[in-house]
């Protein structure tokens, strides 16, 4: 799953850009924590996101 997939994925759901890639990690977090993605595409997706250079507001420092 490329980056800009990720970004549409978001827009649809949330008819807006996400205001930062954190936001986006955090969206799918929210999404896996509701059920709607299984832990492998959620694994594979805060992975990537993580390499982006991506902080959930969910770590601590």
């Amino acid at each position: 799953m490329s980056i800009f997939e990720l970004i549409t994925i978001f827009e649809t759901d949330r008819e807006r850009p996400p205001e930062s890639i954190d936001a986006l990690l955090d969206f799918y977090q929210q999404k896996y924590i509701a059920g709607e993605i299984d832990i492998l595409a959620y694994r594979k997706i805060y992975h990537y996101l993580h390499r982006q250079g991506a902080v959930s507001s969910h770590e601590f420092a």
